[in-house]
């Protein structure tokens, strides 16, 4: 059952968000709800918009048309970023500091008490290397310390653009660990990423987009909510396909080699469609029914696979 979240529960509303670079529209016409306490993705190919929706929400990018507003607009958005927590660009710490020295240092610049300096650490797995400098961290250890450093203000939402990139896999689980740690604890999380098993894993609710514009927006699970398809092989293909175009079940119908993919828009089992087509003449060499992936739901809705 889905939670009814009250209208302060709203953390960023994003409403017809535009935003043309000259000729070209990065972001086109963008709206969607981030609300407290779930983990969100922006997925997308590269290129489609992700980086530039947060700069804007950011206040690093002006918007050309549209409008944003944090926490209901209750509060200025420079007030209201002083509850926000990012990381936008690669890590960028002085290099002959030590990790609790530059954390002491963000410390300063934001106004927050540095006796949160070590719970932070702790919680990105780097307080035994506090006082370690930072050139001596691997890709993965500097990427840690900036989400620490995101954290010492205790954000009530922490953004993230592409938090595994360039990581290896080791890396990788390192930092999905720390999302779901950060998430349990009761953060609201926001991250861009091109990688769909990033966003399966951590994610509870998934924004989709390609060339500026939305595709999706809703919980992972109700995206890989379809009702399958079916591969089927007769010996009169043609004939086949007839019936099935005849059929109010199914939508699109596409064709590999000799195989028929027949898509549905409701339910209907594999012995109703068999028993449907044997009376109207066909025989069957293959009934396959099939659920559609997450992958291949989100490579149709970016139209990176054949129609």
């Amino acid at each position: 059952m889905l939670k009814a979240y009250s209208i302060l529960n709203k953390i960023l509303q994003i409403n017809n968000l535009t935003k043309k670079y000259g000729p070209v529209t990065a972001v086109k016409d963008l709206s969607f709800t981030i609300e407290k306490g779930n983990v969100y993705g922006i997925l997308g190919p590269n290129g489609s918009g992700k980086s530039t929706t947060l700069g804007v929400v950011l206040n690093v990018v002006n918007k050309t048309s549209g409008d944003f507003k944090w926490f209901d607009g209750r509060e200025s958005t420079h007030d209201a970023l002083k509850k926000v927590g990012a990381i936008i660009e690669r890590p960028n710490f002085y290099p002959y500091m030590t990790a609790a020295q530059n954390l002491d240092l963000v410390c300063k610049i934001k106004n927050v008490a540095p006796d949160k300096i070590d719970e932070k650490l702790e919680l990105v797995g780097l307080l035994d290397r506090k006082d370690s400098k930072f050139r001596t961290f691997s890709l993965g250890m500097k990427q840690r310390l900036a989400i620490a450093s995101a954290l010492l203000n205790d954000p009530e939402i922490l953004i993230l653009d592409e938090p595994t990139n360039g990581l290896d896999p080791q890396g990788i689980h390192q930092i999905r660990e720390i999302i779901t740690k950060i998430a349990q604890d009761g953060t609201t999380i926001l991250l861009a990423s091109h990688l769909l098993d990033e966003v399966e894993k951590v994610c509870t609710h998934v924004v989709i987009i390609r060339k500026g514009e939305k595709l999706y927006s809703g919980p992972v699970d109700q995206m890989n909510a379809s009702f399958g398809f079916f591969e089927l092989k007769a010996a009169e293909t043609e004939k086949l396909h007839r019936l099935l175009d005849e059929h109010p079940s199914f939508g699109k119908i596409t064709q590999k080699g000799e195989i028929l993919v027949a898509f549905l828009n409701e339910p209907l089992e594999a012995e109703a469609l068999n028993k449907y087509l044997f009376e109207n003449g066909l025989v069957l060499s293959q009934l396959v029914k099939r659920k559609e992936s997450l992958e291949e739901q989100f490579l149709q809705l970016t139209n990176q696979i054949s129609a």
